[in-house]
């Protein structure tokens, strides 16, 4: 059994159901305020401590975790569902004006970052979660395009691949059916590893504003109300900063693990 895959899936498996069960139970009502009971720390009855404004911090962590695993979830969906169609095509067309076209267009994107796109974008449209979904997606598009398209070269001078064409199957059919399964492996462990930096990306974004927007709760959000406050309450800072270190690590160790499984050559070198 794989340690790496174990543990980062049990990391992983708690942060997932905090942000289920947010959705019909947390402790306390994470929007309640009461300011007799600010800055406590854990204790019996809040188990995880107040903030500045009396909330529960398990609470806020519960929702949090559902708002940053939704805001990574959607921008690593956007990032496959375009990424990967543009590698496959560039693959099939490598050395075309169109591989140049994309190849180029992956570059451009790649010169800013996340943190970039989203102020620019709310410069537009205004901070919240949607806006960052859609920066992290952006981002995350070039990724799965460079990624799908080097693992799809490798595959086109194989025989199988030779005797499809022969076969007369266009590069289309040929790139969903032969090239993509053989693909699937390594795309899995990639999502897991962009779906680590999505979360971290989200909360970057909503230290610093551009991400969810108050009242909803978030990791980075929380970060960003206890810098002031580090010295008074200092689990306000640490919580919401194990629960991303932790979320984060659980899922990477989890790509490691499953890369071990899924990876034949590291398969091979074990046996």
């Amino acid at each position: 059994m794989n340690r790496n895959l174990v543990v980062g899936t049990l990391l992983s498996a708690v942060f997932i159901l905090a942000a289920i069960t947010s959705f019909f139970w947390t402790p306390f009502d994470h929007a309640a305020l009461s300011i007799p009971t600010r800055l406590q720390s854990p204790n019996s009855t809040h188990l995880l401590g107040t903030d500045h404004f009396g909330r529960d911090i398990l609470s806020l962590v519960m929702v949090g975790a559902r708002t940053s695993i939704a805001v990574a979830l959607v921008a690593v969906g956007i990032g496959m569902a375009l990424g990967i169609p543009l590698g496959l095509w560039a693959a099939a067309r490598r050395g075309s004006l169109i591989d140049e076209v994309i190849m180029r267009g992956n570059d451009l994107v790649f010169a800013f970052p996340s943190l970039v796109i989203a102020i620019l974008i709310t410069a537009v449209f205004g901070a919240g979660a949607i806006n960052a979904i859609i920066a992290i997606g952006i981002f995350n598009i070039p990724v799965f395009a460079r990624i799908t398209r080097g693992a799809a070269l490798s595959l086109w001078e194989r025989e199988f691949i030779l005797a499809a064409r022969v076969s007369g199957k266009s590069g289309l059919r040929i790139s969903i059916e032969h090239i993509l399964p053989n693909i699937t492996n390594l795309l899995i462990v990639q999502t897991t590893i962009q779906f680590s930096l999505g979360i971290l990306a989200e909360a970057a974004l909503s230290y610093v504003g551009l991400g969810a927007q108050p009242p909803t709760p978030s990791w980075g959000r929380m970060l960003a109300d206890a810098q002031t406050m580090v010295s008074l309450a200092p689990h306000m800072a640490l919580i919401p900063g194990f629960a991303i270190i932790l979320t984060v690590l659980g899922l990477n160790l989890m790509g490691d693990g499953l890369r071990d499984i899924l990876d034949p050559r590291l398969r091979r070198h074990r046996v």
